[in-house]
Parts: structure tokens; C-alpha cells; sequence
């Protein structure tokens, strides 16, 4: 099997190879992949293996190993490992145990009990004839030979040749494997070149067709029954598929049945009849000869320097039976189908000069001109599709007839025209085969990468170039097809194709591939789990004995379930507890709180790896008895914080510090910060004094309210003063727009600056998210934040373009997005340029030539760069200061004598190649070389060029060092009046800008080194229009006919006259009419003139540039009698063509957009012209402005300038005459443009 593309990247450093072993034995199969957490996968016949008795799977770090155990000849098939994206296929190949032959019987020591092997891809039935060989060697004879082969095409194995019995059975067998195919293969068998046998199916053949699901290999068999001795001969099977094609050729040979018991001689002689007499018939030898195949007669001749063909070829087919039984000839009918074959390749065709190429090719939609040279010009042709006549009809078939050339031209190729065409002249026929090649299917729509969370549905969508054009759809190289599980669906909406994915999971995420005969499109397919968000947190309570207590969150998944545990154990509902789920909200209600319920409280939500907490404080009423003057105390201790302690913030929520304070009577409270007093004017400030608590509460929390806030509390006995520290924290600013250090053939390395400020809290990592340039769609590349500020982003597309961002992530959350970075393409740099060769050489410079890199990848190729050292050093020095786009240079002002070596390296956007070297140094110094002329082919024959135009002769030559160049004309130097010339190292130029009739003749050409010449010649012929013919006379006048006779012209513009144009005019008109065109005879007879008219004629002459300015013209002219027939016109009814008035093309409904003119058209017929209104809701808008009524041809047309809303409604046409009327109406409906600019705006 063929090896599957490969692909820039494989997984696997060590592939496993074919291997061949015979049965029962063991076989192994390695493989090494380039990373050892790969996950490998072994598939037999694109099934996967698991381990069992007959495999077994090893793996261990890298290496990995498949053993069959017990080999059987099913487990001959095709084997794949795959790793990643990549897949590797090999073969297993099983041979049979060679078996020890019988011993011969003592009396038969000749002999061998054995039985014979058929050919190994046709099988027999029945009893065979061929007996084996004494000296055949016994396991050749034990089993067949392994037949199969590396094949490149559609066929896994191939129909073979074979041999059989008249009477038996034989069977040839063809196989295909469907696994890369679009639609199913069809199969055509034929005999000899065309003759099909799906049309010969019966008694005596049979076609059968079989499919295995599991190897996906179809099997296709033809059996031929009861076999005759004219079924041999060659074959073909063709196998054919949506855009590929094999066949295969192999023959069919037929033996007389052997005699059981001697040679029976008269039977030899028998008649060959089919009525059944022995009277009757012809005597056939041939069956005498095959069974004498192995006698060798004692006057046979054994000269070896005989050529028997050539004795067959010169004799009669008398003769035949008489020189191959002299000769040793068994296989008369080979004979004399190579007979046949040579005489027919000795015989030239009469009728064609040049026929029909043996086939052509076109593309679907194209057009083609097949042509053929015939013998005769005036012969008629006939062209013939599988054998039926091409009829002319419209514009599909043009015939044309150009002097001796006959053309056939095919317009707008189709499948239906792939056939085999015949130009037929007489008896004579030639033939050729039109394949007609559609068009490669490309992609105009590309795949877009696409991120989904875990459940969702995917929608990957691409549009090719083709409606109903055939997709195939991979996965990390595998190919997707319909399963059970309707995991994968494939939509197909004219030329828009859609892979759909329900409920997307980890495992469905990778590059996506969809295939064309002309192109392909990846895409990559992230799967996310989803993320829960917490809309509403629960908050610390304080309740007294006896309220109730309810703790309630809200999540952004309604369908997630949760526990609630107090202290670390969960919470169970009973009588004073109720827990409740509805909807997105979670509530935990504790009714009558008692002091014991008091503690931590948390929810879990079920299959998230975080919590919710916070804390049930229990307010214990006390009374206590104290002075009435007691000072304020600030109590900051009973919050669980000191003076010393820090409050941090979230920005954006509720800062609420509630303080206890105690004093009598009850203190008054200032807040400060810093030494401003805060008051209520800020509408996010808040400050409420109640009985034991100041409260001071700032709404949504900013970055400048970060600081030291201040409580003081007075009354009359004293006052109390506190510090609390506040700290705002932020998500962090965005990055700075990120920079893109270098790139590769997959990837790139991104680097960027941390934010200028973090949000108060240490930044914990970055994500990084990418998209192509031209998408709308950010793809994130890393889900856990990255540490570093250096990020390496892979598996990206070769030669697109993308764009990074980056966003910075502390303990608060996500910062904005960074700008994004400057678009960049991951290139690779080119493979090193190919066929680096010296092209010149002299003593101070050097001429090298190379080709371009075999894979020069999507960047474009910037240039080359060349480089020379010396021998023996490392010092290697630019040619030339840059890069050159040529491939090639030439190296000057080097020192004559030095050894050089010399190098080549391609650059394009990823930097230089590996460079391509010369194999060794290169001595400066100029070597010697004779002088040649290469005359263009064009110039071996005479050159023509009509008068006025401009002569360019080129002409190469070569010889070191320059050669001397001398032109010549007819033995004479060639005068600078007459041409220019142009000589240069390598080629010589002779140039006339306007060539007049003296410039024809023999131009010599001469290039000379000291003694050494070469020369070569051009024949230049100047031709001219022609002038008129001689002595034009009218030679005799008969009836209708008039013959003239005239002379050649005198000037013939330097070329043959090809023929003449004769014309006539009636005195009357005046008016020329041509009676021959191209007449090559100088006297013509002109037919079918008017009697009772006066003519005269004139003639032109042509040459191949074309007509005379002047024709010759008749002296006298010639009047044709009228006869005395009288003639008596006949009367004829006068015919009535009136009709009513009819629609032949109806009013259409229509819906249009308000302000946009519009039209309404019909068509109507009718005699006399009938009269046309136009109403609109029954009413006449005939005279109105808004309307324009046009009619042309019978095509009405109402056009309607910018119309509104108002302008809906049915509108009629109404058509009337003296026959009658006819009506036809439709609706129309205006459209407003709001619905537009909103969208607009929307956008």
C-alpha cells in the first residue's frame, strides 16, 4: 500500500516496515515515537487491536510494539499505528510452508505425484490439462508465488494472466480499497480495445461483485464458464472512481484439450463446422501442431541467422502452416496476429496525411479542435462519436473545411463528451480517445478555529467551489465517517459543507481537516470545561435569640446541586433547618436561633473545586448597670482586629466598618481621614451612629479611597480615638501590547511587560489568547495562569496570520486585555536550492546556476545569497553586498588560479537555508571551446516575412574566448543599409525594421576562433501582394453560363499564385457578387446568371499574402437573352393574422426595499397593436408622474422612481384590441429601510 502524505511534523521517530513471514510463525512490529507520554493506537484494516491471544501490545517509555502470534494467511492485511496527528500503514505478507514433494515410484522415476497450480490470480475449476515440468522445482510447485506488489493505483491486487482448458473454468479476480475513496468504484471489463462485457453476460460468462465492511475492499470478479478457443486473448479492467482512474491488462490463453490415450491423427484433421456434419468446414492444423509442440523434427532448420518472419511476410497464406510447421511454430494464432500487426504497421494511409493523435484531454467546460491532414481537398469527411455519426445541430459541434485541413470543434466540454471520435474518409478511418478532466473542487471558505465550552454544540462550515462537490472530513489525520452514536453529522447546503458535534467534550478537541480533489482547510477545536460564577455570595449574620438566620447565594448554573456544612459537617434539614434549591438560588434557613448555631457555615457546589463561607454570629442580650458618667470607649478588640490591623477592600463592593463604642451618655462620632472630615456629601458616603456602634459605609469602593480613616468619639466625660488602615485591591491594568521575538514553521515565542500597576495584590500569572488576522475570534491558549512573562505558542498554521494578546491575572481576578501585537506569520525557513552547478568560467570570473528550493513554504522567497571561500580556510565572503532573486549570478574580479569553493543559501522571512555547496573547488582559469552554432529549427527552412514587416533573427552559438562574427549576403559582406546586427558573447542578432523585396536572399553566417570556424545559413524570402491577371476575355456564352479565360499575372509577389477570385455585377446595380473563391485554374465557367440582365466580371489574383490591390477587369460586357415565356403570377387568398390580446409572460410578485426604483414587466402579443393600461388597486395611474410605461417588442415594463410604503398593493395590467382583452395583475410589496439601519447601527 502506498505510505499516506506525509506531514511537516511526525510523531514517530522509529516507523515500522513491511515485513514477510510464513504461517505459524511470530512476527513483530516496532515503532518509536518522538515523545514518550504519546498515546499510541495499532489498527488492522483501519480496526482497532487490542491485546488478546493472537496480539499482543507492549509499550514502554518511546518504544511501543505490536506481535502477532500463530500467523494465518487472513492475517495478511494492512496494519497502521497512529500517534497524535500522524498515522504510519505497513503490511504484513505471509508465505505458505514449502511442502516436501511425494517420491517417484520406483517405476515412474520421472514423475512426480503432484497436482498442477493454477496461475496465482486466475483460478480454474475443473480438471486442468498442463502436466508439471521433470525438472519444475518442487516448491514452485507446492504453492503459488507471491504475486502482490507495491501498487500505486486504485487496485490492491491486480487480474493476472492465465491459462485454460477448453471446456473448464477459470476466474480472474480484481480487488480496490474503498478507504480513500469518495463514492463507489465502478468496474468495466473489456476484451481486446473496446468490446464491453457487461453487454456479453450468459451462459458462458459471469460477472460478480462482492463488498467486505470490515476492510472496506471491494471485490470484483469475472468468471468465464465452459471456456472456448476464441475467448483467448488480451483484457482489460478498468476501475474508476469521482476524480481517479487505473486499468489493468492481462491475457487469457486457451489449450486444446489434450488426447487421454496417444495422438489421434485424423482427429488432427477433422473440419471445423458448427452444423454438425464432418463434410463441412475448413481443416484446421493448428490442433495437430499444438499437440507436436514438444517434437522437434530432424529437418527442422536451426539456423539462427534465418528471420522466419521475414520468409512469412514475403509468402502466401498458403504457405503459412507449411514454414511455422518447418520452423517450430506452435502458436499459429500468435502468428498471425503479429503477421497481422506488422503488415498493418507497413501500410500508409492514402486518404490522411497526418491523423487523429491517439488521445486528448480537456477540462470540463473547455472547448477543443481536433484536426486531421487529408490527401485530397475536395474529399468529404465524416466524423463519428462510439461509432454513431456527429449530426450538425446548434453551436455544441462546429465542422470546418481549411484547404487540405478538416477540424472538429467540441464546444463547452461535458462528461457526456469523454468518448472515442472517428474521422472516417471512404474506407479509411482514424480514431482517438477524449478524456474530459473536471475542474479541481477548491475551498473558498476556510475552516475558523473555534473555543467551546464542555456540552456545547460545534458547527465547523466551509464553502468549496463546486455545488454537490465531494468532502472528506479528518480528525488529527483520521478520517470522521457516520457512526452508530450520530456523534459526527455532515450537512451539505449546496456548496457549503457543515461537521456538527452534539455536546462537545475534552476528547473532541484537535484540528480539524476538511479535504478536496484541489485543496484542503484545518481548523482547531478547543473544548473548555465550563466555568460556574458566582452572581450573589453568602454574607456573615448577626441574629438574635429566637430570629431566623437565612443564608442565601446565587450561581450561574441552575442545574448545579450543592451542600451546605457548618464547622466542617454537613447540614441535615430537621424541624428548625430547611434547606431549598430554586432555580440559581441556594438557601440555607435556620429558624429560632439558638445559641449553639453559632459558627462557620459553607456551601459546596457538587463537581466545583471551591466554597462559599461565612459566619453565623449569636448577639446574647445583656443588661449591665453602670454610672451614668461613663467615658466613650472605642472597642475595636470585640471585632477581632488591633490598631495595627489592615481592612482590604475589593473594588467595586461595599466597605462597611461598623466600630463598637460604649459610653454615657451616648458620644458623639466624627470620621476623618487623614485631617478631612467626612461627612454625607459624597452620595457613596455613609455614616450612621446607633446605641453601641458607628457605622461608616463607602458604596462601591474606588482606588483613592485607599487610606487611614480616623473615629473620634466625645461626650462629657471624656472622648476616644482610633485608627483604621483600608486597602483597596484592583485587578491589575492590562499589559503592554506584546512583542513577538521569533517565529517557526508552527509557532512563535511572545514576550511582554508586566502591568505598571498590579491592583494592590501580587500578579499570579498571565493567559495568553491568539486569532488569525482577519477572524473575529479570540482562541485561548493557556486556561491556569503563566508565571513567566516568555510565552511559546505552538500548533498554529504555517503562513497565516496572527495576532497575540495577553491579560494579567492577580487573587481579584482578570485584568483587561493588552493591544494587541503586530500581526506575524509562523514560517520556516526554505529547504537549501537544488542543481548547484557551474555554468561559465574564465580567468577572472565565475558564472553559477541553481533552481529554486524544492519547499520554499508559505513565506515568500526574498532571495539568495552567495558565498565563496578558499581552500582549506573557513573564511566564507559575500559575492555581492544583499541578496539576488535571480538563480543565477555571475562572480567577478577573482584571481586567476585560485581554488574556490562556492555556495548557495535561499533566504525568506525565517532566515537563511541550509546552503547548497559545490561538491569540490573550482580552479579560475578559462578553458578552451571550439566554436558551434545552435541554428534555431525555425531557421532550417526558408523564412517568410511580407513586405513592411520587421525581421528578428536570433542566433545562439558558443566557442571561448569571443569569437569573431561576420554576416554575408548571397556570397557578399552584408552592408549595414541592408540590416543592423547585434553580436554578443553568446548569440548574433540581425535586424531589418521595414523589409522591402532586395532584402531576400542567403544570409551566411560565420563564427571564427583563430583557425576555427563554423558556419550556417538562413534563406530569407520578402513576399508581396500580387499583381492583377492578363488578358481577362470572355471565351463563350451559353444559356445561363458564361466562360472566361484570363493569364497569370506578371508579378506574382515573390511567392506562388495560390488561385484567383472571380466576381460578376449586373450594369444595372453595379453591385460585385464572387462567383469562385480561390480558383486555382486560369479559365472558369460562371453558372446561373438572370436572363435579361447585362454582366460584367473581373478577376483577382491571390498569393499567400493576399488579394491584388487591382483586379482585371472585362472590356465587353455580356447580355443574357430573355426567352419568350410568358409568366403568370398566382392569385392567393389574403390571409387574416389578427388574434385578441394574450399574456405570454405574466406580472411576478415581488417584495422591494422603500427608495430603490423598481420594475414590473410581462409580455403580451396581439394583432392589431391592442392598447395597454396600467392600473394600481383598480385605479388608472396611466397620467400620473411617479409612473413610467415603456413598450418595446411586446416587453411592457412599469417602472416605479424611489417608491415608499405607500406604493404597495396590486397592480394590472390591462391589454385591449378590436379581438377582445386580456388581463394580468401581482403584488407588490415595499419594504422599509428601518429594519436596515437599525442593523446597522446594531453593528
Amino acid at each position: 500500500m502506498p505510505e499516506p502524505a506525509k506531514k511537516p511534523v511526525s510523531a514517530f521517530a522509529k516507523k515500522p516496515k513491511t515485513q514477510e513471514a510464513e504461517e505459524g510463525s511470530c512476527v513483530v512490529f516496532e515503532a518509536e515515537t518522538e515523545k514518550s507520554e504519546a498515546k499510541v493506537k495499532w489498527q488492522c484494516n483501519s480496526k482497532d487491536v487490542a491485546s488478546s491471544n493472537k496480539y499482543a501490545i507492549t509499550a514502554a517509555g518511546n518504544k511501543h510494539s505490536l506481535t502477532i502470534k500463530d500467523i494465518t494467511m487472513e492475517d495478511a492485511n494492512v496494519y497502521a499505528v497512529i500517534a497524535g496527528g500522524s498515522k504510519v500503514k505497513f503490511e504484513l505478507r505471509v508465505a505458505s510452508k514449502p511442502e516436501v514433494p511425494a517420491e517417484a515410484p520406483a517405476g515412474e522415476p520421472g514423475k512426480a505425484d503432484q497436482a498442477p497450480v493454477p496461475p496465482p490470480a486466475a483460478s480454474t475449476q475443473g480438471e486442468t490439462s498442463a502436466a508439471p515440468t521433470p525438472d519444475a522445482h518442487p516448491a514452485e510447485d507446492a504453492h503459488p508465488p507471491d504475486t502482490r506488489q507495491d501498487l500505486t493505483g486504485l487496485f490492491t491486487e491486480k487480474p493476472q494472466c492465465g491459462e485454460v482448458t477448453v471446456g473448464e473454468n477459470i476466474t480472474f479476480v480484481a480487488k480496490v480499497n474503498a478507504d480513500s475513496l469518495l463514492k463507489k468504484p465502478s468496474v468495466k471489463w473489456f476484451k481486446g480495445k473496446w468490446m464491453d462485457l457487461a453487454s456479453k453476460c450468459g451462459k458462458h460468462l459471469q460477472l460478480k461483485e462482492t463488498y467486505d465492511r470490515n476492510t472496506k475492499v471491494y471485490t470484483f470478479e469475472m468468471q468465464i464458464v465452459a471456456a472456448k478457443p476464441n475467448f483467448a486473448g488480451g483484457y482489460r479492467c478498468e476501475v474508476s472512481s469521482k476524480d481517479k482512474f487505473d486499468s489493468c491488462n492481462f491475457d487469457l490463453a486457451v489449450h486444446e484439450a489434450r488426447a487421454p490415450e496417444g495422438l489421434d491423427i485424423r482427429a488432427a484433421f477433422r473440419r471445423t463446422s458448427t452444423d454438425g456434419k464432418d463434410d463441412s468446414g475448413e481443416l484446421d492444423f493448428s490442433a495437430l501442431l499444438k499437440k507436436r509442440e514438444s517434437i522437434k523434427p530432424a529437418h527442422m532448420n536451426t539456423d539462427p541467422d534465418v528471420d522466419v518472419w521475414n520468409i512469412l511476410s514475403h509468402a502466401p497464406p498458403s504457405e503459412f502452416e507449411k514454414i511455422a510447421f518447418q520452423y517450430g511454430i506452435t502458436d499459429l494464432r500468435g502468428m498471425l496476429k503479429r503477421l497481422k500487426k506488422m503488415k498493418k504497421e507497413e501500410k500508409k494511409s492514402e486518404a490522411f496525411l497526418k491523423k487523429l493523435d491517439p488521445a486528448y484531454q480537456v477540462l470540463k467546460g473547455h472547448k477543443i479542435k481536433l484536426g486531421v491532414e487529408v490527401a485530397n481537398e475536395d474529399v468529404e469527411v465524416k466524423w463519428l462519436k462510439n461509432g454513431q455519426e456527429i449530426q450538425k445541430s446548434g453551436s455544441k459541434y462546429i465542422f470546418e473545411s481549411v484547404g487540405n485541413m478538416r477540424y472538429l470543434t467540441i464546444n463547452h466540454c461535458s462528461l457526456a463528451d469523454d468518448a472515442a471520435y472517428t474521422c472516417v474518409i471512404g474506407e479509411e478511418k482514424c480514431t482517438t480517445e477524449l478524456f474530459v478532466k473536471e475542474p479541481p473542487v477548491t475551498i473558498v471558505k476556510n475552516l475558523e478555529d473555534q473555543m467551546v465550552m464542555k456540552g456545547e454544540r460545534v458547527e465547523l462550515e466551509c464553502e468549496v467551489s463546486e455545488e454537490g462537490a465531494n468532502v472528506k472530513w479528518e480528525k488529527d489525520g483520521v478520517e470522521l465517517t457516520r457512526d452508530e452514536s450520530l456523534k459526527y453529522r455532515f450537512k451539505k447546503d449546496g456548496c457549503k459543507h457543515v461537521l456538527i458535534i452534539n455536546e462537545a467534550t475534552k476528547e473532541d478537541g484537535g484540528h480539524y481537516k476538511v479535504k478536496t480533489n484541489g485543496g484542503e482547510s484545518v481548523a482547531e477545536l478547543l473544548v473548555q470545561e465550563k466555568e460556574l460564577e458566582i452572581y450573589q455570595s453568602i454574607a456573615d449574620l448577626t441574629v438574635k435569640a429566637k430570629d431566623q438566620a437565612v443564608f442565601k447565594c446565587e450561581v450561574s448554573d441552575e442545574n448545579v446541586k450543592g451542600t451546605w456544612y457548618k464547622n466542617g459537617v454537613e447540614v441535615k434539614p430537621n424541624a428548625r433547618t430547611n434547606i431549598s434549591h430554586i432555580g440559581r438560588i441556594h438557601k440555607l434557613t435556620i429558624d429560632e436561633v439558638k445559641p449553639e448555631d453559632e459558627g462557620d457555615y459553607t456551601f459546596v457546589p457538587d463537581g466545583y473545586a471551591f466554597n462559599l463561607s461565612a459566619k453565623l454570629n449569636f448577639l446574647e442580650v445583656k443588661i449591665d448597670f453602670v454610672p451614668r458618667q461613663d467615658p466613650p470607649k472605642i472597642h475595636l478588640d470585640c471585632m477581632g482586629r488591633t490598631s495595627d490591623s489592615t481592612i482590604i477592600v475589593v473594588a467595586g463592593n461595599k466597605l462597611r466598618l461598623d466600630v463598637p463604642i460604649t459610653g454615657d451618655p451616648s458620644p458623639t462620632v466624627i470620621w476623618t481621614k487623614g485631617e478631612k472630615v467626612i461627612t454625607e456629601g459624597d452620595g457613596r458616603v455613609h455614616v450612621e451612629s446607633t446605641k453601641g456602634h458607628c457605622i461608616f459605609t463607602i458604596e462601591g469602593a474606588e482606588r483613592q479611597d485607599e487610606g487611614i480613616y480616623s473615629v473620634v468619639v466625645r461626650n462629657p466625660a471624656g472622648e476616644d480615638t482610633a485608627d483604621i488602615s483600608v486597602k483597596v485591591v484592583d485587578v491589575p491594568d492590562p499589559p503592554q501590547a506584546p512583542k513577538i521575538l521569533s517565529v517557526g514553521e508552527d509557532s512563535c515565542i511572545v514576550q511582554w511587560e508586566p502591568p505598571l500597576f498590579n491592583g494592590g495584590d501580587p500578579i499570579i500569572g498571565y493567559v495568553v489568547e491568539r486569532k488569525k488576522l482577519r477572524s473575529y475570534r479570540w482562541m485561548r491558549l493557556n486556561f491556569d495562569p503563566y508565571p513567566e512573562t516568555t510565552f511559546e505558542a505552538r500548533r498554529m498554521i504555517e503562513g497565516m496570520a496572527y495576532e497575540m494578546r495577553v491579560y494579567a491575572v492577580n487573587n481579584i481576578g482578570m485584568s483587561h486585555h493588552s493591544p494587541a501585537s503586530q500581526p506575524f506569520v509562523p514560517v520556516a525557513p526554505t529547504s537549501e536550492p537544488i542543481g548547484l552547478h557551474v555554468e561559465d568560467i574564465s580567468d577572472t570570473s565565475i558564472t553559477l546556476k541553481w533552481r529554486a528550493p524544492e519547499r520554499i513554504g508559505a513565506a515568500k522567497l526574498e532571495g539568495y545569497g552567495v558565498e565563496y571561500c578558499k581552500e582549506g580556510t573557513d573564511e566564507w565572503i559575500p559575492a555581492i553586498q544583499g541578496l539576488t532573486e535571480r538563480s543565477s549570478m555571475t562572480i567577478k574580479n577573482l584571481t586567476t588560479g585560485d581554488k574556490l569553493l562556492f555556495r548557495v543559501r535561499a533566504y525568506n522571512m525565517a532566515g537563511p537555508s541550509s546552503p547548497a555547496v559545490l561538491a569540490q573547488p573550482v580552479t579560475i582559469r578559462e578553458i578552451m571551446q571550439r566554436p558551434k552554432i545552435w541554428l534555431p529549427r525555425n531557421l532550417r527552412q526558408t523564412l517568410i516575412k511580407k513586405v513592411g514587416e520587421t525581421v528578428n533573427i536570433m542566433i545562439p552559438f558558443q566557442g571561448k574566448p569571443r569569437p569573431k562574427v561576420t554576416w554575408s549576403k548571397d556570397g557578399e559582406p552584408l552592408e549595414p543599409s541592408i540590416a543592423s546586427v547585434r553580436n554578443s558573447d553568446f548569440d548574433s542578432i540581425l535586424f531589418i525594421r521595414k523589409t522591402e523585396r532586395k532584402h531576400s536572399g542567403q544570409y551566411d553566417l560565420t563564427v571564427q576562433i583563430e583557425n576555427v570556424e563554423d558556419t550556417a545559413k538562413v534563406m530569407l524570402q520578402i513576399v508581396d501582394l500580387p499583381g492583377p491577371p492578363e488578358v481577362l476575355k470572355i471565351a463563350d456564352v451559353w444559356g445561363f453560363n458564361v466562360a472566361l479565360e484570363w493569364k497569370q499575372p506578371k508579378d506574382n509577389g515573390n511567392c506562388e499564385i495560390s488561385g484567383y477570385t472571380v466576381q460578376k455585377a449586373d450594369k444595372k446595380t453595379m453591385e460585385w457578387f464572387t462567383v469562385h473563391d480561390h480558383y486555382r485554374r486560369t479559365h472558369c465557367v460562371a453558372s446561373d446568371l438572370i436572363m435579361g440582365n447585362e454582366y460584367i466580371f473581373r478577376v483577382f489574383s491571390i498569393n499567400l499574402v493576399g488579394l491584388s490591390p487591382e483586379p482585371l477587369t472585362t472590356k465587353d460586357s455580356v447580355f443574357i437573352q430573355k426567352s419568350g415565356i410568358d409568366y403568370k403570377s398566382p392569385t392567393y387568398r389574403e390571409h387574416d393574422f389578427s388574434e385578441a390580446p394574450k399574456f405570454t409572460h405574466p406580472l411576478v410578485n415581488k417584495s422591494i426595499i422603500a427608495g430603490y426604483n423598481a420594475t414590473l414587466s410581462c409580455a403580451v402579443r396581439g394583432i392589431p397593436k391592442p392598447k395597454v393600461t396600467w392600473y394600481k388597486n383598480k385605479m388608472d395611474i396611466s397620467n400620473e408622474a411617479k409612473y413610467r410605461m415603456l413598450s418595446k417588442q411586446g416587453i411592457l415594463t412599469l417602472e416605479i422612481r424611489k417608491p415608499c410604503p405607500f406604493d404597495g398593493g396590486v397592480y394590472m395590467c390591462k391589454a385591449v384590441n378590436d379581438k377582445g382583452e386580456d388581463v394580468v395583475e401581482c403584488k407588490l410589496e415595499v419594504r422599509s429601510q428601518i429594519a436596515k439601519e437599525e442593523k446597522k447601527e446594531a453593528q
